[in-house]
């Protein structure tokens, strides 16, 4: 909306909708790096988490890491807050409270508070909704919180808190023009939500210098995979090996995937280098990695065809992507749902995935970062991808019309493939919640 139209202020009672419309407003830019801003907010809402706080930043595997971490705390007893970002549905999935998305009504009154404490200070739609999801958590009697960052990790608002524990999951090529053109300095982005003195996982398994370096020289306790704690497994089972504590015969993740052994590991090093403050028992470990749950990361639907769905956008994403493809098994046909923002690597993506694919559904994705289904399918056939009885490229306006064109053309023994971004996923999981809801009705 234009500055001559300025949206309306909301109060605690408007609609959650109402608040988030107005969020979007009151700043220039969605992305403005940097922590002075959020910092003076926060001190005139004397914000103080008073909960045990794990900070998880990384290129990927971000997500599945703090899901573990809070599906294994609650089995363990534990309070927990968990903030993600983004969404794919609600805004609601920001915001979790021993498991349970946060009420519209609890997050319109922090929106308030928050919104009266800034003044003149322009905050954007992260920083304000970082604030009040904070807020939230320090008002909610918890004795863990878990945080996700948004993007890099130096500048990223969720930095204004001092971790008790902080994980780098990865070190790979994404957000670029806000982050440096190459993993080292990417890399020293995300190791400054490291603390002095404070446990500081690194999942990585070859991590950048400057991520090393910058651990180094702020005295934090750097664990490293592969020197500090690793993994070990079999078909049926795996083991976690740390600095102290073994953890023998678990079950895999809920989670599907090659690498989600990896972001489990790092969960169980970051809950042994605190398990002085928040001891968790085996049985706890063993429940919450079998009840993990995770929508959009290499999510396999029920039902024939296969239905998968997977927010990986960047090269290293799509080449895990790739893998956990070649473990599924014979498809006769695979058929993708493709949608990407202007701002990513789109060559990169299709370069992991290679052949992978028979038929792609390419689909626009909604704002001025969406690319067109058109502008996709041109990249596609620019790199070769051939058009015949066997394979085809066409393009669509939105991921709920190119999905209704995959399952039209899909046998029940092939596989279709929903990925690109998140953007992607939400709407195609969008358009399936419609179509279950007009069934209900």
């Amino acid at each position: 909306m234009s500055s001559s139209q300025p949206v309306p202020r909301p109060d605690a009672q408007s609609p959650l909708a109402q608040w988030l419309t107005y969020l979007e407003s009151i700043h220039g830019r969605p992305i403005d790096m940097g922590l002075d801003r959020v910092r003076i907010v926060a001190q005139r809402l004397q914000l103080e988490i008073g909960a045990v706080t794990i900070v998880v930043g990384g290129t990927n595997g971000k997500g599945s890491t703090c899901a573990m971490l809070e599906s294994i705390l609650l089995c363990a007893g534990y309070k927990v807050g968990l903030y993600t970002s983004p969404h794919l549905l609600d805004f609601n999935e920001r915001a979790r409270i021993n498991g349970e998305p946060a009420a519209d009504a609890a997050l319109a009154e922090q929106f308030t508070a928050v919104d009266a404490a800034r003044g003149d200070i322009s905050l954007t739609y992260f920083e304000l909704t970082t604030l009040a999801i904070l807020r939230l958590f320090s008002q909610a009697g918890l004795d863990v919180v878990v945080l996700e960052v948004g993007l890099g990790g130096r500048l990223d608002a969720v930095n204004i808190v001092g971790a008790d524990c902080a994980i780098v999951t990865s070190v790979d090529l994404d957000h670029m023009e806000w982050l440096g053109e190459d993993r080292e300095k990417i890399g020293w982005e995300k190791a400054h939500i490291y603390r002095p003195g404070r446990p500081a996982i690194c999942a990585d398994p070859v991590p950048p210098q400057s991520l090393l370096d910058h651990a180094e020289a702020i005295g934090a306790d750097l664990w490293r995979f592969g020197r500090d704690y690793n993994y070990s497994g079999d078909k049926q089972q795996w083991s976690y090996g740390g600095r102290g504590q073994r953890r023998n015969a678990l079950a895999y993740p809920a989670l599907r995937g090659a690498n989600q052994l990896l972001n489990a590991s790092a969960a169980l090093a970051a809950l042994e280098a605190l398990r002085d403050r928040l001891p968790v028992p085996q049985q706890a470990v063993r429940l919450g990695l079998l009840q993990v749950q995770l929508p959009g990361r290499f999510q396999i639907l029920p039902g024939r065809p296969a239905v998968i769905l997977d927010v990986a956008h960047n090269p290293h994403a799509a080449a895990v992507l790739a893998d956990n493809l070649d473990n599924m098994g014979f498809y006769p046909y695979t058929h993708a749902v493709f949608g990407m923002l202007n701002d990513k690597d789109v060559d990169g993506v299709l370069a992991k995935l290679g052949d992978r694919v028979d038929h792609w559904y390419c689909t626009g994705l909604p704002g001025p970062r969406g690319l067109s289904g058109e502008a996709l399918a041109e990249r596609l056939r620019a790199r070769g991808v051939q058009e015949g009885k066997d394979s085809s490229i066409q393009a669509y306006a939105d991921p709920a019309t190119a999905f209704a064109a995959a399952q039209e053309r899909a046998g029940e023994g092939d596989r279709i493939l929903v990925f690109g971004s998140f953007l992607t996923v939400a709407g195609v999981l969008a358009s399936m919640r419609a179509a279950k809801a007009a069934r209900a009705g």
